[in-house]
């Protein structure tokens, strides 16, 4: 068989092409035409108004330009410090000082006064352990005893010694007797015999002359001894007495009326105050007690302006843990010399000036920061006008015045200054508003 055949296959037809759409063309808008328009009105309007002005010679107002009153008051010169405050009366309450071997015993404080509490006179502030210096007072005690015994024993044994003495003395003088007699009978004797009892007196003589000077020197040797017994008895009273005195010292009290300050001291690395159980040492402050009714600040002036500062001149004190806290006060102290500080330069030199605080107030408490404003010039009754105002004109100051709505400058003569206002002598009046910011005026020759 053979292969069957195929059938005919149709072609198809080709797919027609997309055409494309006719474009339509775009219409202007509306708004670019406004925005364009209001352009050049405003461009216009900008070149009228500095054709107007270039034509006038004066600046207009400006809403934004701000103004100030010239006013009539006081002109005050202040100096700024800054300090701390402090008492002007106060009272140290410091350890005693152990003197002796046992100066370095260690005290314990086991009483003590809290910090910022009021106290009377005479109320009990601190006290220290005084327990090993009890015990010390008592061995030292003892030590008087046996000193007394020694001095017994000693006179008891001069007596005995100072007995066996005479009884020698008394001794060689009845041989120095006997021998003389012996002597006077020596007519009958033999030449030999005669020259022995010569010799005897001589000896006998001798002998009780060298006892005689012994007793005197054993009397001064005796009375010796007895003095360096006594002198050590009483460097043990004396030792006594002075724990006694410390043994009161240990304890605290007010020797005021006033506030308890405490002192600080370094413990681990860190500046802290003394607390209850710490251990103190001799010479130590542990507390202040301040008279807070009679208060000041403590301040340095810089060298440059310590000599426009007076004693008496007024001050104004403000602190800064109570901001709205303010007080009147005086300069009552200034310092002959300056000093410098640790990381300032060598020439550079500090004036300590203390300002004394009128009035008293229970949060005015000392170690507080405080600013001093010290008022080194006054005058009343001035001319201000700020110095923020100030313009120069051909080397001179003048101010710019509002007349109408339109600035105007006027030329002035000034006096005294501070660091915000100055005093006007002539150019301006009270109650004249001028410019506070520079006005720019347009360029023209000044005659």
């Amino acid at each position: 068989m053979g292969s069957p055949s195929r059938l005919p296959v149709p072609i198809p037809e080709p797919a027609p092409l997309p055409q494309r759409a006719p474009v339509q063309p775009k219409r202007p808008s509306r708004w670019k035409y406004a925005v364009l328009a209001a352009l050049i009105g405003g461009g216009v309007w900008l070149a009228y108004q500095l054709l107007n002005r270039a034509q006038t010679g004066q600046g207009e107002m400006a809403p934004s330009v701000q103004t100030a009153k010239v006013e009539t008051g006081p002109l005050e010169r202040v100096i700024r410090l800054t300090g701390e405050t402090s008492a002007r009366n106060f009272a140290s309450i410091t350890v005693p000082i152990m003197r002796g071997p046992d100066g370095a015993r260690e005290m314990v404080l086991i009483k003590l006064a809290g910090a910022g509490s009021q106290v009377k006179k005479g109320d009990l502030i601190a006290q220290i352990d005084s327990k090993s210096a009890e015990d010390h007072i008592e061995d030292s005690k003892a030590g008087i005893l046996q000193a007394d015994s020694d001095i017994k024993k000693r006179r008891a044994e001069h007596s005995v010694d100072w007995e066996n003495l005479q009884q020698t003395l008394r001794v060689a003088k009845a041989d120095l007797d006997k021998a003389s007699l012996d002597q006077r009978a020596a007519e009958v004797r033999t030449t030999l015999d005669q020259e022995l009892l010569k010799l005897s007196v001589e000896e006998n003589t001798a002998r009780h002359k060298q006892l005689q000077g012994d007793l005197a020197s054993r009397k001064t040797i005796q009375n010796a001894e007895l003095r360096i017994l006594e002198i050590t008895r009483q460097r043990n009273v004396m030792h006594v007495d002075r724990h006694l005195i410390d043994l009161k010292r240990m304890t605290f009290t007010a020797p005021m009326n006033g506030l308890v300050v405490m002192s600080t001291f370094f413990r681990a690395g860190e500046n802290v105050q003394i607390q209850l159980g710490d251990q103190v040492y001799s010479g130590q402050t542990i507390m202040k007690i301040v008279d807070t009714s009679q208060m000041q600040v403590q301040s340095n002036a810089n060298q440059s302006e310590s000599n426009l500062i007076r004693i008496g001149q007024p001050a104004r004190i403000s602190l800064d843990a109570f901001p709205g806290l303010r007080f009147p006060g005086k300069v009552y102290s200034i310092a002959a010399m300056g000093t410098g500080g640790m990381r300032q330069s060598y020439y550079v030199r500090n004036v300590p000036v203390r300002i004394a605080i009128d009035g008293a107030d229970p949060r005015l408490i000392p170690d507080l920061s405080a600013a001093v404003d010290v008022v080194v010039e006054r005058k009343e009754d001035a001319t201000l006008v700020p110095l923020s105002a100030l313009q120069s004109r051909a080397g001179k100051p003048v101010v710019f015045v509002k007349r109408g709505q339109r600035f105007e400058p006027a030329e002035l003569t000034l006096g005294r200054q501070n660091a915000t206002h100055v005093d006007v002598v002539s150019g301006v009046s009270p109650g004249d508003e001028i410019a506070l910011e520079p006005i720019m005026e347009p360029a023209k020759t000044i005659k």
